[in-house]
């Protein structure tokens, strides 16, 4: 491994059917007053909100709803919450939900005690932060983001035609995240399988980095050769408990910044991806599913020996007789294949990208250098013109 880097992740894990248990040992650690945060509501119909609820209320906590965070969230209900967070002098915020809740969650935390406008400071200037966080703790229901575990979160502004992720630190990390696999099990299936791709694409923009004997890349083989496996169980079977907890597992080491260790890494798929969302609103996993692969084909010229290693140790690619290219292209064929049989977005066409979009996106794309080809717009136009 090359480089030289510090590891370290504060978020404490509880994993397993009865992990909502050690919300009871969290919650002391807070002030009275909770801001629970959700989505639209599908927690109140599986009886999570109402278990949640019933342990805050055990605790004696104040608690103040901020609800309907939608699944790409807007600034304007980042400003939302963060009046929310001020008004109710909340101790802890609850994240409740999938990985946009959790991300919002996290905004709110920085943002709420922010003297500048924090889309302006966090997200177009991405400095650090310098005033009050308040502490998040998080309840997954949705896997996919690696949220519950990393710093990242991710703002979306119409206005602007920008979606813009920033990576904070570990100081804004969750300090404790509850992982009950069955939680996931009510998810509707577009946005299961949306979320499996967001999991794979995570371990891909890493793994296609750098070209030392590294460690992290066995590790993401790994990860993703499980991931393949229980995808397709739980395609077939939502509520095989095996599969959902490796899935969950998977996700959360996907993101958590541990194979990211001694890794350039590349994130264009992302970039491209965040943008076309800031256009359409589409499913995060569904826009990243949509352009992958054809900025894969675009760059596998320049990383031919990690995509062969790629075809042969993820897909079990057959080399003999076959030369570096016939290899590392087979191997694409097969993640296109799996890509139809789980059943993700296959074009941005279908999240609704017209032509007249293809520039502004390409504009709204950030140009990142960790991978194997530094892009140029013409190139991101003409990836986006093959992906539709």
């Amino acid at each position: 491994m090359l480089g030289n880097f510090c590891y370290s992740n504060p978020t404490r894990l509880y994993f397993g059917e009865e992990a909502l248990g050690y919300l009871r040992e969290e919650l002391p650690k807070y002030g009275k007053n909770v801001l629970l945060i959700y989505g639209g509501g599908s927690i109140k119909k599986n009886g999570i909100y109402d278990q949640v609820v019933a342990i805050l209320k055990e605790n004696g906590k104040q608690i103040t709803e901020d609800a309907g965070v939608m699944p790409n969230p807007t600034v304007e209900k980042l400003y939302e919450g963060c009046r929310l967070a001020r008004e109710n002098q909340v101790d802890l915020i609850l994240a409740v939900g999938g990985g946009s809740v959790c991300d919002y969650a996290k905004a709110v935390s920085v943002s709420a005690y922010c003297e500048e406008d924090p889309w302006e400071k966090y997200y177009l200037r991405m400095e650090e932060v310098d005033n009050r966080i308040i502490p998040v703790g998080c309840v997954l229901t949705m896997v996919g983001t690696g949220s519950e575990m990393n710093g990242g979160s991710v703002i979306t502004n119409h206005a602007q035609k920008l979606k813009i992720g920033h990576v904070f630190g570990e100081n804004v990390f969750p300090k404790f995240s509850i992982l009950n696999p069955a939680f996931t099990f009510t998810v509707p299936r577009y946005q299961m399988v949306a979320g499996f791709f967001d999991i794979m694409s995570h371990i891909l923009e890493q793994y296609f980095s750098g070209e030392d004997d590294n460690t992290s890349d066995y590790l993401m083989e790994g990860l993703l050769k499980s991931l393949i496996h229980s995808s397709r169980i739980a395609v077939k079977n939502p509520t095989d408990y095996e599969a959902r907890s490796n899935i969950m597992w998977i996700a959360t080491w996907a993101l958590n910044t541990l194979v990211e260790k001694g890794k350039t890494t590349d994130w264009m798929v992302h970039m491209i991806g965040q943008s076309v969302g800031a256009y359409t609103d589409a499913t995060h996993g569904m826009t990243l599913s949509a352009v992958s692969l054809a900025y894969y084909r675009h760059i596998c010229p320049y990383g031919l020996a990690k995509f062969k290693r790629y075809a042969i140790n993820v897909w079990g690619v057959t080399a003999q007789g076959k030369t570096d290219e016939q290899i590392a292209g087979e191997g694409l064929e097969k993640m296109e294949a799996y890509m139809r049989e789980i059943g993700v977005a296959m074009g941005i066409g279908e999240l609704g990208v017209t032509q007249e979009m293809l520039e502004g996106i390409a504009k709204g794309s950030f140009i990142m250098e960790g991978g194997y080809k530094v892009l140029t717009q013409e190139e991101i136009i003409r990836i986006l013109q093959e992906s539709m």
